[in-house]
């Protein structure tokens, strides 16, 4: 199958949005955030022609994103972990309430207690709505483990949160 270059690159701009919001909610950090996607940008635009058309992108680009964020986390082993707010990744329809700024703080905290492992798959699935096989393709791993590292991860999700009820993230056979 033929793929020109401007094909290519119109699929990958239009993810960017998405690696963004992943990038982000992996660092914490806006500025290494934005350094994580331009990385997997140059990558993914150095190997395209890795890239197989008749696939989604997507999933191809969150695996790229993933592996090189693993590997600034190596690099950075030694270096404190730090977490900013950045109010402009934020955005939401509607204003929250006083109460409502506290639940988002929280599930912040509670997320960033989470194993890397275990909020990566939390991301992938919840937040960017990847299919269970996407996600385990992106992380490099088989469905059941992306299966009980969510499971985990609700539970422990539930614990810091303090409730009973299961917090439904989308559901793939």
């Amino acid at each position: 199958m033929s793929f020109s270059s401007a094909s290519f690159q119109d699929l990958v701009v239009a993810q960017i949005p998405r690696l963004r919001r992943y990038a982000y909610a992996l660092t914490g950090d806006r500025t290494r955030s934005d350094d994580l996607v331009q990385d997997c940008l140059e990558r993914a635009w150095g190997r395209r022609r890795l890239f197989e058309p008749s696939r989604p992108i997507r999933p191809w680009l969150f695996t790229i994103l993933h592996k090189l964020h693993v590997n600034h986390v190596r690099r950075r082993a030694a270096e404190p972990l730090t977490v900013s707010h950045d109010d402009s990744m934020t955005t939401l329809a509607v204003a929250p309430s006083a109460c409502g700024e506290v639940e988002i703080e929280d599930l912040r905290r509670a997320l960033a207690s989470l194993a890397p492992d275990q909020r990566s798959v939390v991301l992938l699935v919840g937040l960017e709505q990847l299919s269970y096989q996407e996600a385990a393709a992106a992380l490099g791993v088989a469905v059941d483990t992306v299966v009980s590292r969510l499971s985990r991860a609700r539970a422990q999700l539930r614990e810091h949160l303090g409730t009973s009820a299961t917090p439904r993230l989308r559901k793939t056979p």
